[in-house]
């Protein structure tokens, strides 16, 4: 079911906000800057990426819960990096940390040592690890 998973298994996405992320297209908000929603579909891609490989033919992850914090607005045109951990493993139940942070432009000087001024939002997603045509037939879904 699992190949080689282990805690620290991690992955990085990167994305520029664009219109289509920002909370008036998710409906959440009336304001154009990155969606909570989208921030977090986000950290779910990074949690997926850093499966991606480790997985057996066949298995798949579905989410099951999340915490987050939406901590500092991201406008239209500005680059994010979300990064998603790892950090418990027991059986098919898996938990991963994650944090959003802004990427400075290029030539930026530094911000300081923990750079918390660049942090969007963080928490934790948890995620099961599952057999892709047994879900989708307990799901009344078609295999894809």
């Amino acid at each position: 079911m699992l190949m080689e998973l282990a805690v620290g298994l991690r992955a990085t996405v990167r994305h520029v906000v664009t219109e289509g992320d920002t909370a008036i297209e998710a409906g959440s908000g009336d304001v154009p800057v990155l969606a909570t929603p989208r921030m977090l579909a986000l950290a779910e891609a990074a949690c997926v990426a850093a499966l991606e490989s480790h997985l057996d033919a066949g298995m798949t992850s579905v989410g099951t819960g999340v915490a987050l914090e939406h901590r500092r607005a991201s406008p239209v045109g500005t680059e994010i990096e979300v990064e998603a951990e790892l950090t418990e493993l027991a059986g098919r139940r898996l938990v991963f940390g994650f944090i959003v942070r802004h990427v400075p432009a290029a030539g930026a000087p530094p911000s300081g040592p923990e750079d918390a001024d660049l942090v969007v939002g963080a928490g934790t997603v948890e995620r099961i690890v599952v057999d892709r045509a047994k879900f989708l037939a307990r799901a009344g879904a078609a295999a894809r």
